[in-house]
C-alpha cells in the first residue's frame, strides 16, 4: 500500500502568514495556500506535502492523532492544550509573551482572600501560581480577557503579550512575565519513526531557512 504524502498542519490567522514566508523561502510553491479561498488541504506541488489548515489547538489535535505527520502552532498553545508529541523546532517567529496583568497600582501578592484570574489559559495559570503557592480561582474568558478586571470580575489576567498597547489603553500593567512564546514545530511520535527519513528532510529544510 502505498504511504500518503506527508502532512503538515498549520495554525491559521497570526502564524500563516510568517509560516508561508518560511515555507516560499524552502523554495516550496506556495501560490495554493495564498489563494486558497476556502481550501482547508492544500498540496505542495513536487514536495510529496499537503498542508492542513487548522486552529491551534486542532494542530495538536491531529499531530496527536497521527492523521497529521507535523504540525506548526505557538509555544502558548502547546503549554495549555500539549500532550503526546514531540516539540522539535523553534522557529523564531510569532514572539510574545505570557504575562500577569492586572489595573495599574494593584498588588495581588498581599491579602487573604483568594486571587480571581482570568484568563484563555486556564492551565497556563493554574501551573504558574502553584508554583508560587498561591489560592487562585481561575475564571476562563473567551474573549477579550481585558475586560474582566475592568468589570470587576476578576483581580488579574494571563494572557498574551506582544506590544502591551492593548494592557495600557485599558489601564492594565504588566505585573509579572510568566515565560517567551515562539511558534513550534511538533512531530507526530509514530511519525517521527515511520518516515523519518522525510521528517529529517523538512527539518534540515526549515533550520537552513531559518
Amino acid at each position: 500500500m502505498q504511504m500518503r504524502q506527508l502532512r503538515i498542519a498549520l495554525t491559521k490567522g497570526r502564524l500563516e502568514k510568517d509560516i508561508t514566508v518560511l515555507f516560499e523561502r524552502m523554495g516550496y510553491d506556495c501560490s495554493g495556500l495564498r489563494d486558497k479561498g476556502r481550501k482547508l488541504i492544500i498540496p505542495v506541488p513536487g514536495k510529496g506535502l499537503e498542508i492542513v489548515l487548522a486552529k491551534a489547538p486542532d494542530v495538536i489535535t491531529y499531530v496527536e492523532h497521527g492523521v497529521c505527520d507535523a504540525g506548526i502552532t505557538g509555544k502558548d498553545t502547546i503549554m495549555e492544550n500539549g500532550r503526546s508529541f514531540y516539540e522539535v523546532l523553534d522557529l523564531n517567529f510569532g514572539r510574545c509573551r505570557f504575562a500577569l496583568a492586572a489595573p495599574r497600582g494593584t498588588d495581588i501578592y498581599s491579602g487573604y482572600n483568594a486571587t480571581r484570574i482570568a484568563t484563555k489559559y486556564p492551565n497556563v495559570a493554574r501551573r504558574f501560581f502553584e508554583k508560587k503557592g498561591m489560592d487562585v480561582e481561575i475564571i476562563r474568558i473567551e474573549g477579550s480577557v481585558e475586560l474582566a478586571p475592568l468589570l470587576g470580575l476578576s483581580d488579574a489576567i494571563v494572557d498574551i503579550v506582544e506590544t502591551g498597547n492593548t494592557l495600557r489603553e485599558n489601564g492594565l500593567e504588566v505585573i509579572e512575565e510568566i515565560c517567551p512564546i515562539s511558534a513550534r514545530l511538533i512531530v507526530n511520535i509514530a511519525s517521527m519513526k515511520l518516515r523519518k527519513a522525510e521528517i529529517e528532510s523538512l527539518l534540515d529544510s526549515i533550520e537552513k531557512a531559518i
